[in-house]
């Protein structure tokens, strides 16, 4: 995609940025030629983002011409309105009163430019606020009340940047729009961009390794898709992209969801998109939809204080107990005794009004049963650790004890009530990419549950597809995207 800077023509210190063309608000509101272009990232750093003033327009065009507008109008709206800082999570709350806690007075104001600031101390407070009010050029306003609480975000202009802060600023940008000579030399190469959020410190229990992310970037480059891998400190970037693949843990309470959320709101395609995130990490929840739906699974009880003493009488010994949020086996435990029940229950209870009882199936291997708009897209069979009773075994610290043995096979060669099940299962959530777990026991098939963003390693979920596998994930996001700018275009 062509980056294109939009600022008044008597700030020109920020011209020479080598692959960024620059333009006046007037030459972009007014020049056809900008109606006809397509795949355009536009930075808008106009004087002035007031309602119907050129900056406001700016933006706003830039999105009906199906251009990206950095900010887009929505972050616009949202940093007119002072209820947007009511908003910051409270992780970002406990780093901003932490960061500033050292200081005398009981103001301060913080300018982050391109998600940096002068100051090294500020480094990380200025990456998160970028993350969460995306706009290249901003000014943040603290106040202290015995804690530090944000007060008041703007989006800046570059006429407000002090002459002593220009130099930090050119090199800011240069190091934002300039990642690496490859990239530097292709980005106008590659009609849409896509943001790949990972976490390099899950290890081995990343929903992707390494090599699969690299087969990723791979297969959207050969669409036309230029695909970056990013973490959570790259957040004030999010808005530079049409699309975002989460390849991290998901959680409801987490910035994996929030981070959704900006993206599925500021018009983005999403995979994993917040409402799958949302039905998919709580078990509660899942209980309820498939026991409406009538499909198949293990005789459940969603216990509460009020119906925790018939757990035992109606499902029988061993009993599961899963957390709602539970993921990758922690949260999930296996109870023999009525004791041992009232023990976990009273744990869980603790952080869950709330939790999930299951009777226990024993199998040998779980199938999980990939599938990805509304189509299956893969088959495995997942064994039990070695002497576990789950696929995973949480308290093993060796991976090759960890895990259970693996066998991928054809989709076609999977058991078709096992596929069939997957696919209403997953129908029940949405059209993105879930991989549903289900048992087998004497012919018959139960669905344990549906997660999102499953698990695509190398060697492993690709074993039959190999690079196929990847082409058909960035196949759905090429349509996605394409879909998204034909409406954008349409309306």
């Amino acid at each position: 995609m062509a980056v294109v800077l939009v600022t008044d023509t008597q700030q020109d210190w920020l011209d020479d940025i080598e692959g960024v063309e620059t333009i006046d608000p007037k030459e972009y509101l007014t020049d056809d030629q900008w109606i006809r272009r397509k795949h355009v990232k536009i930075y808008n750093l106009a004087r002035s983002y007031q309602y119907q003033s050129l900056g406001y327009y700016v933006s706003l065009l830039a999105e009906a011409r199906g251009h990206r507008p950095f900010p887009s109008v929505t972050t616009i709206q949202d940093l007119s309105n002072r209820n947007a800082v009511r908003l910051v999570p409270c992780d970002l709350e406990e780093l901003i009163d932490k960061c500033l806690h050292p200081l005398q007075g009981d103001t301060f104001e913080l300018s982050v430019y391109f998600g940096g600031n002068l100051a090294a101390r500020y480094a990380k407070l200025a990456r998160d606020l970028s993350g969460l009010f995306q706009a290249p050029l901003m000014r943040f306003e603290f106040t202290r009340r015995k804690r530090w609480r944000l007060r008041r975000a703007r989006a800046i202009g570059l006429e407000d940047i002090p002459q002593s802060h220009r130099p930090f600023v050119i090199e800011q940008a240069q190091k934002h729009f300039v990642r690496g000579s490859a990239g530097k030399m292709k980005r106008n190469s590659f009609r849409y961009d896509l943001a790949i959020l990972h976490n390099p410190a899950e290890g081995s229990l990343a929903p992707s390794d390494d090599k699969a992310l690299n087969k990723m970037v791979k297969a959207a480059a050969s669409l036309g898709i230029n695909a970056e891998l990013l973490t959570v400190d790259d957040a004030g970037r999010l808005l530079e992209f049409d699309a975002l693949f989460l390849r991290e843990t998901t959680s409801v309470d987490h910035y994996t969801y929030r981070l959704a959320r900006k993206a599925e709101r500021e018009g983005m395609v999403v995979m994993d998109d917040p409402q799958s995130i949302l039905r998919c990490t709580n078990k509660v929840y899942l209980a309820e939809l498939m026991n409406k739906a009538k499909l198949p699974t293990p005789e459940t009880i969603v216990a509460h204080p009020g119906n925790a003493d018939t757990i035992g009488e109606k499902l029988g010994f061993p009993v599961v107990l899963k957390r709602p949020d539970s993921a990758f086996s922690l949260g999930v435990v296996k109870v023999a005794t009525p004791e041992e029940l009232q023990a976990q229950l009273k744990v869980f209870f603790a952080d869950s009004d709330l939790v999930v009882a299951q009777s226990y199936m024993r199998t040998d291997f779980d199938w999980r049963i990939g599938v990805l708009d509304r189509r299956p897209l893969f088959a495995c069979k997942y064994h039990m650790a070695s002497g576990h009773w789950q696929i995973i075994n949480a308290n093993e610290e060796s991976d090759s004890k960890r895990f259970g043995k693996f066998e991928t096979v054809p989709v076609e060669m999977a058991p078709r009530k096992a596929v069939a099940l997957a696919q209403k299962s997953a129908d029940l959530i949405g059209d993105g990419l879930y991989g549903v777990d289900i048992k087998e026991s004497d012919g018959n098939f139960y669905v344990i549950e549906v997660n999102d963003n499953p698990n695509i390693d190398s060697g492993v979920e690709d074993k039959i597809l190999r690079d196929e596998l990847y082409r058909r994930i960035m196949e759905s996001f090429l349509r996605r995207i394409e879909r998204g700018k034909s409406v954008e275009v349409t309306a």
